[in-house]
This record gives C-alpha cells, structure tokens and sequence, in this order.
C-alpha cells in the first residue's frame, strides 16, 4: 500500500553517515550532546560533528563545515541558532544531505511573524534542493536495528529491540516511552519525533511505518495537524493492516493553549479526534501510561480474540476482596468474566476444597497455601474452559512476602513462567504496588522479560486488554 515509503525513508532510518552541526568541544552544548550518544550507541553508520571552532569531541574531529566533511551525508542534525539555518541548507544542497532533521527551536511554534516565515523559508529552499525536512523543533529518528538513539543523551539508551513503531510530535514523550518500554519489556522497530510537523507529517511517518515489515503495531502522540482530511485518509489505511494507538494532547483549554506554543498545532475540538479516531479504526488511549499498556499488550498477545476473562487471585492468602473488586473492574471495561462449566468448577474444588475457595470465576486459591503446584493446576483446569479466552493472575509481593518467603515468591514466578510458554491461551499478571516496591520491581522485571505482559494496577490491565478487544472487533 505504501511500499514507496520504504525507500524513500531507507536513509532516514538508516542512514549511513549523521553529521551535527553546532559542536563544539564543550561537552555539555547540546550538539556535542548528540556526538557523544550517537558514539556510546555504536550507531552502525559515520558520525560527523560540525563546529566552526574545530577541534576534537569525543576522540572525534570536529570539521569546521558540512562542506569540509569528505564523505557523503545522509542525515544532518542541526543544533545551531536559527537565523542561520537558510544558509546551512545551501551547504547541505551542495552535499546532497537526504534528510534534515533541526533540533533547533523558533519557528512557527512561537507564534511571531518571523518564526512563521523563516519556517516556510526552510521548507521551500529544502524541497527546491531535493532535501527533506524533520521538524523543525524534535528529537527526530530513531531506530534500534540502526543503532540510532532516540533523541540527545551522552549515554544513550537504544532500548529493546521489537515490532513497535511510533511517532510522536513531542521529542520528550518520545524519549519516555523508550525508557518505559526498556522497564516494562516493550521492543521498538523504529519510531520519529516531527515537532512543528513543517514538511514530513503525522500522515508521511504513519505510511512508512504501515509499509514496514519490522513493524507490526504502532503508537501515535498527536497535538494537531495542519491537514485533518490526509491524516485521517491515512490514518484509516494503516489501522486496516495494523494495530494503530493513539494518544492526542491538548484536548483541554490548557492543553491546547500549551499544545499551540509547543508545537504550533492549531487548536481543534476534542470531540472531532475522537470521532475521527474511531471512525479510522485506532485505538483511542489518554495518556502515557495507557499507550503504554495497550502496545504492550499488543506485543506481548498477538494472536488473542475475544471478551472471556478468568481471574485468579489469592496467590499466597488474601484474595477475597480482591477478587470481588478485579471482576468489578473488568465488567466496567466491557470485559466478560464468564461462569466457568460445571466440570471445571468440581475440578477446582477437588484441588482447592471447599470452604474458603471462590471457583466460580474470580477464582480466589488462598487455601492453596502459597503451593506453586496449587497455582499450576487450577491455570491449567481454566485455560481448558472453553469460555475462557484469556487469564489475569493478580499476585501481590507484600502478601507473599508476609504470609510466605523470597523462596516461594520465586517458585511462584517460575511457575507462572513456565505456564506462560506452554499455555494456549494468553497469560497476564497484575503485580500491584506496595512496601515490598524493590522485591515488586525484581518480579516485574522477570516477568516482562519472559514476554509476560504485567499490569499495576486490575484497572490498567483491565483497560488495555479491552482497548486490544476493540481493535480486533473492529476489524
């Protein structure tokens, strides 16, 4: 569909050569910033700082020019004061640059006159030369397999390799959904900060991203557009060949007054992103935290379909209430939690008895004892229920730390695991916050990092797994 876009970005995303402009042997300039976390990344391509005082930033010749560099330039960031950005654009004509990306600020984002003009300058000199243009005002690409960090940092963290692209008009919600996905297991193909959006848009990044075969779900932030009927048209496109996930800010007076001074976005009623979000088939999410949720969950159940949710609570003790206020909170997100069969039911009680066991779905196994054998059984006897689709293990570290040990935390956690690998249908775990954050984190961190999607909170899980839901009903 937009197969086009494959090589027509190749060098954006893989570029074989990044000059940066505006370097300088102060550490601590943001230019020598970049330099020095394109170099700890090992990006795969030459790195060529560009400084008219010269000299050497990390181990690295700084030219005095883009004109003075001897080899060809893909990709320039450009880190230098804007009233000299029209000039800089006549050295990356005669150099033949692909791709500019300015990191420089000042244009139409601040509203004046002559951020205006000098904005549409720049996009007019670029596209004369051939040049495309990234922002003006981001962070602009990144890709793992490319070893392209996301954004400025001298100690860049590439992050997790995987299926998910993004795009994002904000360079620092960019930057935190790359180190949420490093906490929470989450892989990125390749992703794009476009700022003020000037040239290359929402609608240009989206078709790439939708061609790419690297890239099986995407996650969008949007604060406006300059033109809603192209987003739309190719927004609809992409959410029929991939999960799409979209976040617009500024849908407050607020917001959208910050959205207009951040990026330049006009403003635009939240009710008509809404509709319009629906009406193209993406996932509607409104905030961080939820984007995060449902492309993780993407990630993590790809195969999954389906409304039927069985809950299991009560790991090592307290799981009554617990289980009462989890089915709450899946019914309120639409979620079925289905009576289990009559056979699965005497099967739970053969395993957990009677008095004090819920089996009826949620399914509390406090009289297990904190057993990891008791765990296992009752997985196995509800992933077997035919009306069961998929199953939410809310296990609390405080709990099994007071009424068990480190030890059989550990043996639970392996258990859950190995259930998780062999299970045929889906697995989620709900580990909430509590006093035990450090030991809560460590089960986190195992779990994510066996591909098992974990939740803080029932509410969150319930959440995105109806957000995922959607998606597949939709489509």
């Amino acid at each position: 569909m937009f197969e086009k876009r494959l090589e027509e970005f190749e060098a954006l995303f893989y570029p074989k050569s990044i000059a940066v402009v505006g370097v300088s042997t102060e550490e601590r300039k943001v230019g020598s910033v970049w330099v020095r976390g394109l170099l700890s990344a090992n990006f795969k391509g030459n790195v060529y700082p560009v400084g008219s005082g010269g000299g050497t930033i990390a181990g690295s010749k700084i030219f005095p020019s883009l004109r003075s560099i001897p080899g060809e330039i893909d990709y320039v960031v450009v880190c230098i004061p804007r009233r000299s950005v029209l000039e800089l654009l006549d050295d990356c004509a005669l150099k033949k640059v692909k791709f500019v990306h300015f990191f420089t600020a000042g244009f139409s984002e601040i509203g004046d006159a002559e951020g205006y003009e000098l904005e549409r300058d720049v996009v007019i000199k670029a596209r004369r030369n051939g040049i495309r243009i990234i922002g003006p005002n981001c962070i602009g690409a990144y890709c793992s397999e490319s070893r392209f960090p996301c954004g400025p940092a001298p100690t860049a963290r590439i992050g997790l390799d995987g299926s998910v692209g993004f795009i994002s008009q904000s360079g620092g919600l960019a930057d935190k959904l790359v180190e949420i996905g490093i906490a929470r297991g989450i892989g990125f193909s390749k992703g794009v900060s476009f700022g003020n959006g000037a040239d290359l848009d929402a609608a240009d990044f989206l078709q790439y991203l939708a061609a790419d075969p690297k890239t099986k779900i995407i996650a969008a932030y949007f604060e406006g557009t300059r033109d809603g009927r192209r987003l739309f048209d190719s927004m609809k496109m992409v959410a029929s060949v991939k999960p799409l996930v979209a976040w617009k800010g500024g849908k407050t007076e607020a917001g959208a007054e910050a959205a207009m001074s951040h990026t330049g976005s006009l403003i635009s009623s939240a009710a008509i992103w809404s509709t319009m979000l629906k009406q193209a088939g993406a996932i509607e999410v409104n905030s961080l935290e939820e984007l995060a949720d449902v492309v993780l969950l993407f990630q993590k159940v790809r195969n999954w379909q389906g409304i039927g949710v069985a809950i299991v609570g009560g790991l090592c003790g307290g799981g009554g209430g617990i289980s009462v206020s989890a089915g709450d909170a899946c019914s309120e997100e639409g979620l079925n939690i289905p009576a289990l069969s009559k056979a699965t039911r005497q099967e739970l009680v053969n395993i957990l008895g009677r008095v004090g066991s819920i089996v009826r779905n949620p399914v509390d196994i406090s009289q297990g004892y904190g057993q990891p054998s008791i765990l296992r059984k009752v997985v196995e006897v509800i992933v077997a229920d035919a009306n069961v689709q998929l199953v939410i293990v809310q296990e609390d570290a405080d709990i099994l730390l007071k009424y068990g040990s480190p030890q059989i935390s550990d043996a639970m956690n392996d258990t859950l695991i190995d259930l998780a690998s062999k299970c045929s249908k889906p697995v989620v775990v709900v580990v909430p916050p509590g006093s035990s954050e450090m030991e809560r984190l460590k089960i986190e961190n195992r779990l994510s990092q066996a591909s098992i999607p974990v939740f803080p909170t029932m509410e969150r899980a319930a959440k995105a797994i109806a957000r995922v839901n959607q998606y597949f009903r939709f489509h």
